[in-house]
């Protein structure tokens, strides 16, 4: 009979241990939990590592993590964000958000209704396909995209031109994150400036 091993540290599972037993101790199991968090997020660290992050209801209103009671977030005000680990542990709302702030030059480009039935948009597409390498992620509503990278703007823009519909920001709003990659989008934020000029 083969001897039954920890996942994590590759350590004999003895009679100590439960017959269903993944891993040998506490710690173990607890690693392993975390790399496969870890390496499932597509969020790039570029993102997690600020405190700029919020929860937010089922109708986007973006709630604050930071002190004993859940509270209406504000996307001017730092107090009322936190980590990225602070937003994931916590239960209240419907999922989390980022908060664009003019300090770290991270820009989102919010193509409304850019999917119908699962397919790009023509002028979607066109969009998509200029882009470098930058992560992009399906909304909430799973009719639009969520493209972020570095730029600036100084002054949130909508630009409506035929069916395309484009929102751009770069400080003093929050956009919610689904964690869901649009075609395999990399884990890393790339530099916006000249597609974002050419929207323009």
């Amino acid at each position: 009979m083969e001897m039954k091993r920890c996942e994590r540290c590759n350590s004999r599972l003895g009679a100590r241990h439960a017959h269903n037993a993944r891993f040998c101790s506490g710690r173990c199991r607890i690693a392993a939990h975390r790399a496969a968090r870890q390496q499932a997020d597509p969020v790039p660290s570029a993102m997690t590592r600020r405190r700029q992050w919020v929860r937010h209801t089922d109708r986007k209103v973006p709630l604050s993590v930071v002190g004993p009671k859940m509270r209406p977030a504000s996307s001017t005000d730092p107090s009322t964000w936190a980590s990225y680990s602070a937003v994931n542990r916590a239960t209240a709302g419907a999922g989390v958000g980022f908060v664009l702030s003019e300090a770290d030059r991270l820009v989102c480009i919010d193509l409304d209704h850019a999917l119908l039935d699962g397919e790009l948009r023509p002028w979607a597409r066109r969009i998509v396909d200029k882009l470098p390498e930058t992560y992009i992620e399906i909304s909430p509503s799973g009719t639009g995209l969520h493209i972020w990278g570095f730029g600036e703007m100084g002054r949130g823009r909508r630009i409506r031109r035929g069916e395309s519909a484009i929102e751009i920001y770069d400080r003093s709003r929050y956009v919610t994150v689904t964690r869901e990659p649009f075609e395999g989008a990399p884990s890393r934020l790339a530099d916006l400036s000249q597609v974002i000029a050419e929207l323009l």
